[in-house]
């Protein structure tokens, strides 16, 4: 038997203890696709009741400690609305959570009028200010996500990261020395720039896929990893979406809504310069994942999504005389920069 009839063995037996325990070995069970971690998601449909779904994990876990179960205590106290937790068998890595259906908001956007798609936008942004504006009020030691954040180190981690993944993994590039400490010396300057923004609390992850349209409301998913983070990280994430094209044009508005909606008289060509910064360093760590789920984890269906993100990675190279250096080195060896 290969690992991954073990593994497909181990949540299979993980599924039923937890239905056996809430004598549901009746209930209809349907796997749902899942994200790029390595917990499985299930569907489970009783003959009476209503639907909901397990989170498989890959280890048994504690409850108190479970990063999901203490960021989501977090993101309720400040307002931002998650799934409730239903039940657990933390012995069997199982959580069982509310269904909030499969309509994403980035499923939603093609079936809303202009209208409707724009209040989703100020919606998941008002989300977003109330991270950053009610954050400080919950500071303490026993929520994660205060207790990491995106430092220098980090932030050149995710750099080389696309490095490894995208453009030696995923492209097949091989620099040379001079090359490879140019591009390392470039990365460093970003990451520590970045590293100095006014830090907030961030989802990390936020963008069409981690948002769910149940009962035309808003739902943040996908929150475990939150931490604390650029002012501009979260914005950027929802509106620089890999997974979505937004106009230009609607770009700069929400930008501006965003940051009437925080309230914290910003500058907006600063803040618009500090988001394109922020651009151009979540977008290449968006490519070092794609690029590692395509040849790592064998899963190519994130090659679809790799020519928007290079789009990006393009306009805020050329926007930017500062990044030239970067965009030669870069355009050398990726051809939709050149």
């Amino acid at each position: 038997m290969d690992r991954r009839t073990d593994e497909g063995t181990r949540v299979r037996l993980c599924v039923q203890g937890y239905l056996a325990r809430c004598r549901q070995t009746d209930a209809l069970v349907v796997p749902l696709t899942g994200d790029a971690s390595d917990r499985k998601y299930f569907r489970v449909v009783p003959k009476d009741g209503d639907s909901y779904v397990l989170a498989v994990h890959a280890d048994a876990f504690d409850m108190k400690s479970l990063p999901f179960v203490n960021v989501a205590e977090l993101f309720t106290k400040i307002g931002v609305p998650v799934p409730r937790i239903l039940g657990d068998a933390a012995d069997l890595g199982v959580l069982a959570l509310e269904d909030l259906g499969d309509v994403t908001l980035q499923a939603n956007l093609g079936t809303r009028t202009a209208a409707q798609h724009d209040d989703q936008y100020r919606e998941a942004m008002r989300f977003i200010a109330l991270l950053q504006c009610r954050g400080p009020e919950f500071r303490a030691i026993n929520y994660l996500p205060y207790q990491i954040g995106f430092d220098s180190p980090r932030l050149m981690w995710e750099l080389e990261y696309f490095l490894r993944h995208f453009l030696e993994g995923y492209r097949g590039v091989t620099l040379d020395d001079a090359e490879r400490q140019a591009l390392l010396e470039e990365f460093r300057v970003l990451a520590d720039e970045l590293s100095n923004e006014p830090r907030v609390l961030c989802h990390r992850d936020y963008h069409s896929r981690n948002l769910m349209v149940h009962d035309d409301r808003l739902y943040v998913i996908d929150f475990q990893d939150a931490r604390l983070g650029p002012d501009t990280y979260d914005l950027v994430s929802l509106l620089r979406d890999s997974y979505v094209d937004l106009p230009e044009q609607a770009v700069s508005a929400f930008i501006a809504h965003f940051l009437e909606a925080r309230g914290k008289g910003d500058d907006p060509a600063e803040f618009r310069t500090r988001f394109d910064v922020m651009s151009l360093q979540r977008n290449l760590k968006a490519l070092g994942t794609f690029g590692y789920q395509t040849m790592a984890r064998g899963n190519p269906v994130y090659i679809q999504y790799m020519p928007r993100t290079l789009a990006y990675v393009r306009t805020n190279l050329e926007k930017h005389a500062r990044f030239g250096r970067l965009r030669d080195i870069l355009a050398a060896h990726i051809e939709e920069l050149q």
